[in-house]
């Protein structure tokens, strides 16, 4: 690597967590003035990538597991088993731009186990984005009114669209119109091209969503996620110990 004068640490960040380099990420040998990128540096770039989109596992799902209920007894074993085999593959998954599409009915345990995901993502120093879309559809319209040098448009997309995991929640839960067709195509696409997983719930099967979001939207998601698990039955949450959607 070429020679590199001592930069500054990272913006926000402190000094380096393994107490190696000099809190910047570079690590400048004694006797050169070569550098070489500590091994904080690919994690702090991460968290980088996760400012300023939501990235917090909401409370009523920061103790999720697969080992307990409502996981462990109360959602579709086979969707489970799934899922966790993801999740102990995450580092190939997320390497090769895979995701995963859950569908089902209200109070199945869509978001729960959505929700688990994201928190072994983020637990493993990943950069996720976490939303409902209607809340995204509602921050993207933020970005609209974005005061010079604030959070513009294109700065939002661009965390969107590098972040190693998107999450979105409810997906064709937002009423139809051709701005909301092309903020997701555009979104999807770009996640596409560029390989990057996916995580989405919806309640709609493949055709009803299609109707809903389009059907370029839909098959890029197919590409991305596979072919959604379906999640059915009665609603948990009202019920004892309800999961949530």
């Amino acid at each position: 690597m070429p020679a590199i004068a001592r930069s500054e640490p990272f913006r926000g960040q402190g000094p380096c967590p393994l107490g190696v380099c000099d809190g910047s990420g570079w690590i400048l040998e004694d006797e050169s003035d070569e550098a070489r990128s500590c091994e904080c540096r690919e994690t702090r770039l991460r968290r980088g990538r996760n400012r300023g989109v939501a990235s917090v596992i909401p409370r009523k799902f920061q103790g999720v597991s697969f080992d307990r209920p409502p996981v462990s007894t109360e959602i579709a074993p086979m969707v489970v088993q799934f899922v966790r085999g993801w999740v102990d593959d995450m580092a190939a998954n997320l390497a090769a731009g895979r995701g995963l599409w859950l569908m089902g009915d209200t109070g199945t345990g869509k978001t729960t186990l959505a929700m688990l995901v994201s928190k072994a993502a983020l637990e493993d120093s990943r950069s996720v984005a976490i939303y409902s879309l209607p809340k995204l559809l509602a921050r993207i319209r933020q970005t609209y009114d974005a005061e010079p040098g604030g959070d513009s448009y294109l700065s939002f997309f661009e965390r969107l669209t590098s972040v190693d995991l998107l999450h979105i929640d409810d997906l064709g839960a937002e009423k139809r119109s051709d701005w909301v067709l092309e903020q997701l195509y555009a979104l999807v696409n770009e996640r596409y091209e560029a390989q990057k997983s996916m995580l989405v719930t919806t309640n709609l099967d493949p055709q009803q969503l299609e109707e809903q979001i389009g059907p370029r939207t839909v098959s890029r998601l197919v590409e991305i996620c596979g072919e959604p698990l379906p999640l059915f039955g009665p609603d948990r949450r009202v019920q004892p110990h309800a999961v949530g959607d």
